[in-house]
């Protein structure tokens, strides 16, 4: 579950879509929200959310600390996935700038010290600054997620919330077509709603 301060006043709890306990990708994708009366919450929306995040999920260690720099790069790959997975429910081809930013995520991760050159030091190895390191790591992660659950056999089971005005993916599990329960109650009153509208 995520807890979210949508005002200074008020704490939601919001449960995680179903699926995205199995595939942090689809989590990163739902970590944008839009909430009944207009209401949007990010909970990326600053460097301290993202840190809280990467390191909520094990995906940073603890004491990590994020830039601006650094969660806006979270923030766009998750957008990337967002338009891979509508692509993928509408059976239209990916925008090609989110394919090529997922396969920079996947090969982004350092698996040795680049060689540097400097006057001072000559040649030299040196690895990425940790911050970058752990950033780059998790985007790595999450990039990947996202292929797999994207061509694998649950790929068939992503949807979209059908409760307007949620904006969450989930996996399907029976007829379930809704990230939360909240949702689902929102959904069946509004088309009672419609159905005694209807009847006037």
């Amino acid at each position: 579950m995520s807890r979210i301060n949508a005002s200074c006043t008020v704490s939601l709890v919001i449960p995680a879509a179903p699926g995205a306990d199995r595939y942090p990708g689809l989590d990163l994708a739902n970590s944008r929200l839009s909430m009944p009366a207009g209401q949007a919450v990010d909970l990326l929306g600053t460097p301290e959310d993202a840190t809280r995040w990467l390191i909520e999920r094990d995906l940073a260690p603890a004491g990590t600390v994020l830039h601006e720099i650094c969660a806006g790069r979270l923030r766009a790959l998750r957008e990337r996935i967002r338009d891979l997975f509508a692509a993928h429910l509408q059976g239209t081809e990916p925008p090609a700038g989110s394919l090529a930013a997922i396969n920079t995520a996947l090969t982004r991760v350092p698996t040795a010290a680049e060689l540097r050159w400097d006057p001072a030091a000559g040649l030299h190895r040196a690895a990425p600054h940790p911050t970058d390191q752990a950033v780059d790591h998790a985007l790595g992660v999450l990039a990947a997620s996202a292929a797999d659950l994207l061509t694998g056999a649950d790929a068939a089971r992503l949807t979209a919330c059908d409760s307007s005005p949620c904006i969450r993916y989930l996996l399907r599990t029976g007829r379930r077509h809704w990230c939360s329960v909240r949702c689902g109650d929102r959904a069946r009153a509004a088309r009672a709603y419609a159905r005694r509208t209807d009847r006037t």
